[in-house]
């Protein structure tokens, strides 16, 4: 045969191959089915790529634009991948109350390197003894005892704040700014070690929580680049394998300096944390300073470890890796967007500053978990923004199960996204959905509103287990930035550019100008 003749033959065979699959995937019951269901138009054999292969901000407007022009559903191929996007609250509540349908969707298999098992990505058996297990950190106890780590941290950053001010006020990049602050505060009240002093470690660890971020929708979108054998021979597979190594590096320092904490302590803290969901404090001297100690997140890993009570090392740093980045980068994202929307509200503003002060009046000064649960509008004002600004965008699920949705059925073997994003600013269900608009959160205004129409920290049985304390956080260090300064914009909300990620993220550095209030 000679090569003209091969060439020939290899080709028509190649095109033989790619039709008959094409017809294999889409003559199949689930294609047949998700086919039915509307969306942008798509091609064979590489369905959607001309839609997604594109720069990061302009993946994020397809998927704003499909789901105004599909709703209340619609899908699209990630080759032959079928992606069920979901907008309608009906939708959302049926599948996010499922007890059948809880397996996470193929991408998160992405993160399986850095988290592996953890709460965000394991399901099963090991997804419900790992939440029964953590649950305790975050009752009302230990939400109290977290409150004066929150306080002390908050005050750090306004003092900061303070010492580089200029007579015409200071302008900060935000995003070091408050991922510096929420790292510091997870890891200190729920990990239970300062970090405070570990500057480049830390900037060393938020860069590499960027980088995988920016991998996996690089990755989520290509589809010859889901086997890991392959993706590893890449590039950003080195990338991401640097990146690992920091991560998993952080966070075994966390749990060494705790763990030897306990040893040098006799473990006799230890004891009575499997049975108990309160909080209890000690000291210790390190470095020739005392430090305080809480007995929360971390200690309920390793006091369960000890009793063997469903988990062990692998399973602890699984936790510790998964907490250390939930805890502290959408945290901090929320501050942000949240100091972002209320700079553009001087009268709002103002009234969340009069209500802090009047509550801090009343008890003589003094912060505590109490005043913050008394500030109702500041938690309307935070509820608003997370509502414009969902930290998390998308989540998605396996369908492991057939799905019967109000508006689609969806069949097993399909991925099915919840766009938080879209369903938040659905004007059927928010009236000017794009108007920052704290009223919104009124108890009469929140009554006959669908109990799916606002989803911040999901919902149903995978609902995110730590989300008072994150309401929490962002109450606390809110409330102290406004009592302490009068804040500027210094870009529109408007012309903020989003970026799809692990967390909702601006494609450029965004500022704002804080102006100390004269005491």
């Amino acid at each position: 045969m000679d090569l003209q003749t091969f060439f020939f033959t290899f080709t028509t065979l190649s095109i033989i191959s790619l039709v008959l699959f094409h017809y294999y995937v889409h003559g199949s019951r689930r294609g047949r089915l998700v086919d039915k269901i509307s969306g942008p138009k798509w091609y064979p054999i590489i369905g959607n790529a001309l839609d997604i292969l594109v720069p990061l901000e302009n993946i994020w407007h397809f998927l704003r634009r499909s789901g105004r022009d599909f709703y209340p559903i619609y899908k699209f191929w990630i080759g032959s991948f079928p992606l069920v996007n979901i907008i309608h609250p009906d939708d959302i509540q049926i599948l996010l109350s499922s007890n059948k349908n809880i397996r996470k969707s193929m991408f998160y298999d992405f993160l399986h390197p850095w988290l592996k098992d953890g709460l965000l990505t394991s399901t099963g058996e090991k997804w419900r003894t790992r939440r029964k297990i953590l649950t305790p950190a975050f009752h009302l106890n230990n939400l109290q005892e977290y409150t004066a780590s929150i306080i002390e941290h908050t005050n750090r950053l306004v003092k900061s704040l303070k010492a580089e001010v200029k007579s015409d006020g200071v302008v900060k990049d935000l995003s070091p700014l408050m991922t510096k602050f929420t790292l510091d505060t997870i890891c200190e009240s729920a990990m239970g070690v300062t970090v405070s002093e570990q500057s480049e470690q830390q900037n060393n660890y938020r860069k590499s929580v960027h980088d995988i971020g920016n991998i996996f929708y690089y990755r989520a979108v290509r589809p010859w680049l889901m086997p890991d054998w392959i993706f590893s021979l890449t590039s950003r597979g080195a990338n991401q394998a640097k990146a690992l190594k920091t991560l998993h590096g952080f966070s075994s320092k966390i749990i060494n300096e705790r763990m030897e904490y306990h040893q040098e302590s006799g473990g006799k803290y230890l004891q009575d944390v499997s049975s108990s969901s309160s909080t209890n404090s000690t000291s210790i001297e390190a470095n020739g300073k005392s430090k305080r100690r809480r007995l929360a997140f971390l200690d309920l890993l390793i006091a369960a470890s000890k009793s063997g009570i469903g988990i062990d090392s692998r399973g602890i740093q699984e936790e510790v890796d998964t907490f250390v980045f939930e805890g502290h980068d959408t945290t901090a994202m929320s501050l942000i967007f949240t100091i972002l929307v209320l700079a553009e509200h001087k009268e709002i503003q103002a009234r969340i500053r009069d209500e802090v002060g009047d509550k801090l009046r009343k008890n003589d000064g003094e912060w505590s978990m109490s005043v913050v649960q008394q500030c109702s509008y500041l938690e309307q004002c935070i509820k608003e923004s997370l509502r414009l600004y969902p930290s998390v965008p998308v989540i998605g699920r396996k369908i492991e199960e057939d799905l019967q949705l109000k508006h689609a059925f969806v069949p097993k073997g399909s991925v099915a996204n919840i766009h938080i994003f879209d369903v938040h600013r659905d004007p059927n269900f928010w009236p000017r959905p794009n108007v920052f608009d704290p009223d919104r959160f009124l108890p009469e205004n929140c009554e006959s509103r669908h109990p799916f129409a606002y989803v911040p920290f999901s919902g149903g049985p995978r609902n995110c287990i730590g989300q008072k304390f994150a309401m929490l956080e962002l109450k606390i260090l809110v409330a102290g930035l406004l009592h302490n300064f009068y804040i500027e914009p210094e870009e529109a909300t408007a012309g903020v550019r989003i970026l799809p990620d692990l967390v909702l993220r601006s494609s450029h550095p965004v500022f704002a100008k804080f102006i100390p209030i004269a005491t």
